[in-house]
């Protein structure tokens, strides 16, 4: 028997059980792709994450992110709450940044106040989203066409797709047939005047979980899209969760060429693994 370290934390949260709960394994690196994927399945977590010696000399740790269905090259919450875990149990950067491995490359992370922030990966695809699909997205949303004011690829590696639609309310009533977008990958955005400038959701039905309770990726690619024609402040905040009773807040800050995206991050769980 082996005995591993292990966290589960909250992120996008600093309260706890408001975020989006990620589980951590240290130290995984004897770890097999079954192991780890049959893991995460158990956790039934949106994501489940595997730190392990970095194979490049400027990264300071390696990461691995499963959800309950496969691998993912890149995800926002994960990476968040991964350097969260790797920090607290006594990781210490080589610079002043952070710098992640993961199956999509080198992913900058910073220290933001109380909160931790990472570079926005540049977008694998982007540009209007394609007639029949929005087609799609419209009818299984059970929305009309007037409500959508905008759409996009926003994918930087799990596949994104996102629509503006025309205000809070209209995303928040939003109750999608399933197996109408079953496959996507799909963020709903809309301004709010309120606690946050915009309200996010996010959908990922086949995936594990129908809807995702706080989403980095998915903001960070809407935070480049919005930026980028100036629908969006070089500076935000984005809530997500709230369909969900959580209160995820997201903060998306553009320096230069370099769009952060980040969260306050806090342990819940803190323990070990004893496995065969």
């Amino acid at each position: 028997m082996t005995h591993y370290r292990f966290r589960q934390v909250d992120v996008f949260s600093a309260e706890p059980l408001k975020g989006n709960p990620l589980a951590v394994v240290h130290g995984a690196d004897d770890w097999s792709d079954a192991r780890m994927a049959d893991f995460a399945q158990w956790t039934n977590l949106s994501e489940t994450t595997f730190l392990l010696a970095p194979t490049s000399a400027t990264a300071d740790y390696r990461v691995r992110i499963f959800t309950t269905a496969r691998e993912l090259p890149f995800a926002g919450h994960p990476t968040l709450g991964s350097c969260h875990a790797w920090l607290e149990a006594g990781g210490s950067p080589h610079g002043t940044e952070i710098v992640q491995e993961c199956e999509a490359g080198l992913v900058r992370i910073r220290r933001d106040g109380e909160r931790l922030a990472f570079a926005a990966p540049p977008l694998l695809r982007s540009g209007p989203l394609e007639d029949d699909l929005l087609e799609r997205i419209i009818d299984g949303l059970g929305l009309e066409p007037e409500d959508v004011i905008g759409h996009q690829w926003v994918d930087n590696g799990p596949g994104w797709s996102a629509v503006l639609l025309r205000d809070r309310e209209t995303v928040l009533d939003v109750r999608p047939d399933l197996g109408k977008i079953l496959g996507l990958k799909l963020g709903l955005v809309a301004r709010w005047g309120g606690e946050a400038d915009f309200e996010v959701r996010a959908f990922i039905p086949g995936d594990g979980m129908p809807e995702d309770p706080v989403t980095g990726s998915l903001n960070a690619g809407i935070a480049q899209w919005l930026i980028g024609a100036d629908i969006a402040p070089s500076h935000y905040v984005a809530s997500q969760g709230t369909v969900l009773s959580r209160a995820g807040r997201v903060h998306v800050q553009q320096e230069g060429n370099d769009i952060w995206v980040g969260g306050n991050v806090v342990t819940c769980i803190e323990g070990g693994l004893t496995l065969p």
